[in-house]
């Protein structure tokens, strides 16, 4: 059974809640699944979805995460059963010695081996939860901000906008207003810091 129609099942006569929770969980392991990753631990499952209606890794963990669990299972089995069968190729360069033209085995046979030894570099550096995106030029380019868009963002943060509405920065990251009610969510400040460290 594959993981649509594993989510279709489980969404059978549950609540909203645990209809949209799975959901939430379908959308975060699709999105590893589509960037190659085989990652689907509870811990990293719940930290890619968090904010996006994914529970606590404990929470999947609990009795009452037993749907959760075999969702995110089905991913699991659905990478590995791929891998099973493409496990011939998998991590070889057999096909390398299906070119026939010497110049080009040669020029691949060395890009092959350089990917191989950078994949075991960032493997040995890198931690186990940490996803890396990499741009190779044939994904979707993203808008980056245009001078304008930064200066807004930097004004957001900026005295001059806190002092010109009369509010007043929490210990949160988050925004006040003069009744001591949240303008800016807790870490807002924080997140608008982080882009802009970024852009």
């Amino acid at each position: 059974m594959t993981p649509e129609e594993l989510l279709v099942e489980l969404k059978m006569d549950v609540k909203n809640k645990v209809k949209q929770t799975l959901q939430a969980i379908y959308e975060v392991c699709s999105e590893q699944k589509k960037r190659g990753l085989s990652d689907f631990s509870f811990s990293t499952v719940s930290r890619l979805g968090e904010g996006r209606g994914v529970p606590k890794a404990q929470s999947i963990r609990n009795k009452t995460g037993a749907p959760y669990r075999a969702l995110i299972k089905s991913f699991e089995d659905n990478i590995n059963e791929k891998n099973s069968k493409n496990k011939k190729y998998k991590g070889k360069v057999d096909w390398i010695e299906e070119i026939s033209d010497v110049r080009l085995k040669i020029l691949v046979s060395h890009q092959a081996a350089q990917l191989a030894e950078a994949k075991r570099i960032i493997k040995e550096f890198t931690p186990p939860d940490m996803v890396i995106n990499i741009n190779d030029g044939l994904a979707i380019q993203t808008e980056s901000f245009d001078h304008l868009e930064r200066k807004a963002l930097e004004y957001l943060m900026s005295d001059d906008f806190i002092n010109k509405w009369h509010f007043k920065k929490g210990i949160h990251g988050d925004v006040l207003n003069e009744q001591d009610e949240r303008v800016f969510k807790i870490a807002t400040l924080d997140a608008l810091g982080k882009a802009l460290k970024n852009l």
